[in-house]
């Protein structure tokens, strides 16, 4: 991840500061079987909360992977879940206000069970199944708050819908 501050010149002709988050891009996937949702828990240093949300990271190491393999990678790296079928659904744009992330959302099934594979980072990672109506509760409850999340489940639904 970088941080840096450009200098610009807005429409009116002053001059002005951008800050910019760039991190590489993202996978999210979501681990579909039948009617139940697999998530992952972990700790969100800057929220101080430990949160709900679907396997998702970036390949810092390998900045250039395919989006689908990285999509793989990390359902296999956090749940050791490993899927007979992705399908991609869309793209997200973290906080296009200041950073220049973007992320590409899948859709896992015909899912095989295996170990994991998590970072060091992810020791204290929880995962588990949620039918979808106890996932859509925790979302109306603010249980469910990660943006990337909620938005991907909205392509989910569109997809479903045949949109």
């Amino acid at each position: 991840m970088t941080v840096r501050e450009d200098g610009i010149r807005r429409p009116d002709g002053s001059p002005g500061i951008y800050g910019v988050v760039d991190k590489p891009d993202y996978a999210l996937v979501i681990p579909l079987d039948g009617d139940r949702l697999h998530l992952v828990e972990q700790f969100r240093y800057p929220l101080g909360l430990r949160r709900w949300e679907f396997p998702q990271g970036t390949a810092p190491d390998l900045a250039e992977v395919e989006p689908l393999e990285l999509a793989a990678r990390e359902l296999r790296e956090e749940t050791g879940l490993v899927a007979g079928k992705l399908e991609e659904l869309g793209l997200l744009d973290v906080a296009p206000g200041m950073a220049s992330q973007r992320g590409r959302v899948f859709l896992a099934t015909d899912l095989t069970e295996g170990p994991h594979e998590r970072e060091h980072e992810e020791q204290d990672m929880r995962t588990g199944w949620f039918p979808r109506t106890e996932f859509e509760r925790l979302i109306a409850r603010g249980e469910v708050t990660d943006a990337q999340s909620i938005a991907a489940y909205g392509l989910l639904l569109l997809h479903e819908r045949g949109r």
